[in-house]
């Protein structure tokens, strides 16, 4: 008689506005599921984000067809509509309940930087996301990652540093400066077919 033991689906989440996405998020995604062994990583791009309220610049649906295109050809590497598609404001914890859901017996793992780790406990039902997740915690360069509070299951994620930010896309695309690598191609022939950031946002 045989048996066996049904490898357990180990499922990354890295949530953001992706406004617009660049070549650092990227790199972010694939460093987890590389060092993590993931199986997936979901890469959600967020709809109505309550710590940026109003200052999102791209809408919605353009900010996920960027990130679409940014992922293109990337194993394992998946954007999801989940917050997009969910309405009211964007919480990381209903985001994770609804991947629960749908993945019951998985192993989540929610990708955060170190800049935010150590300000979870300030998140929206924090205690909740606390108990269905294991944070992976980005280390740029080995430089120390944010210690989260305490409680929190936490594993680290080495990954080089890169120096690139949405907004200083935004800022070169509205002064009509060149991009210099710092989006996917396919990503920022999205952004330039749209006419996106062109008004100095």
């Amino acid at each position: 008689m045989f048996s066996y033991t049904r490898r357990v689906e180990r499922l990354g989440i890295l949530g953001g506005t992706f406004d617009p996405v660049h070549v650092a998020h990227v790199a972010v995604a694939a460093a987890a599921r590389d060092e993590l062994d993931l199986d997936r990583v979901l890469v959600v791009v967020a709809r109505d984000p309550w710590q940026k309220r109003g200052r999102v610049c791209a809408p919605a649906d353009a900010r996920f067809e960027m990130v679409v295109a940014a992922l293109e050809g990337n194993d394992r590497l998946e954007a999801s509509r989940l917050e997009l598609d969910r309405p009211g404001p964007t919480y990381t914890v209903d985001t994770v309940e609804s991947v629960r859901r749908e993945a019951p017996d998985a192993d989540l793992f929610l990708v955060v930087g170190g800049d935010v780790a150590a300000g979870l406990d300030s998140w929206h039902r924090a205690a909740d996301l606390r108990d269905e997740v294991t944070l992976a915690v980005v280390d740029r360069d080995g430089a120390g990652a944010g210690e989260p509070p305490p409680g929190w299951r936490r594993v680290r994620v080495q990954m080089a540093r890169l120096d690139v930010s949405s907004t200083e896309i935004r800022r070169r695309v509205a002064a009509g400066e060149p991009m210099d690598g710092l989006m996917p191609p396919a990503a920022e022939q999205v952004l330039r077919t749209r006419g996106l950031y062109t008004g100095g946002q």
